[in-house]
């Protein structure tokens, strides 16, 4: 069961994702000493991570990291990092733990395990946010990705290479078991190509709409 929210536009929409991803973590923070909070790369976020780095809430007890990275440096325009860094962690968020997704390794493969090590005492994620392909991809887990099956296993590894025909870089992605996990989870979509996307996803194999793995009990954000 998914809360589908709709907004009569984007901007109010990344106001208000903010304002509850906020809320969320000054809760949590009420109750733990620290919590862990998720976040996609891409652009369509950026409004939510302009909003939320000014916001004033206990950012040195918040550790943040993406939901996948694109294996490539940080000085790339492709770069989920070097976006998170200009967009998030700044301002008052710029005292949040940033938990890296890269490494100087070569490949993924090399540099995974230590990556996993890393990443591991910040779970489970408390607030996670998402975004969604036109084809039902989330994170890095593609529709026909080389290892999309062991990625979507109940028993998969926390962290994973992906190479998919649609993804130029090859790709590290948290995996669905972990991503499924996490205590809160909003999903970011807009535009009628991605809603309809959405309703096709529900009655979809999850090979086929990865995004299914994360849709039980998620709220999805929608704009047109």
């Amino acid at each position: 069961m998914i809360e589908f929210v709709e907004y009569p536009d984007r901007d109010l929409m990344m106001l208000d994702v903010a304002d509850k991803l906020a809320a969320e973590l000054s809760e949590h923070l009420l109750h733990e000493d620290r919590v862990s909070f998720c976040v996609p790369g891409g652009t369509t976020p950026g409004p939510v991570f302009d909003v939320l780095s000014a916001q004033h809430l206990d950012w040195g007890r918040v550790s943040v990291f993406l939901s996948d990275e694109r294996w490539v440096p940080e000085s790339s325009d492709r770069s989920n990092t070097r976006l998170l860094k200009e967009r998030l962690l700044v301002s008052q968020a710029a005292a949040a733990t940033f938990v890296p997704l890269v490494s100087e390794a070569t490949t993924p493969e090399e540099g995974i395990a230590q990556l996993s090590d890393g990443l591991a005492q910040h779970l489970p994620i408390t607030v996670l946010l998402l975004g969604m392909g036109s084809d039902m991809h989330t994170a890095s887990l593609f529709p026909g990705a080389d290892k999309l099956a062991e990625a979507m296993d109940p028993h998969a590894p926390l962290l994973m290479p992906m190479r998919a025909a649609g993804a130029p870089e090859p790709r590290v992605t948290l995996t669905a078991p972990f991503l499924s996990a996490a205590i809160s989870t909003h999903i970011l979509i807009a535009g009628a190509e991605k809603r309809e996307a959405l309703e096709r996803a529900q009655h979809l194999t999850p090979d086929a709409a990865p995004v299914r793995a994360v849709l039980p009990g998620a709220t999805v954000h929608w704009a047109p």
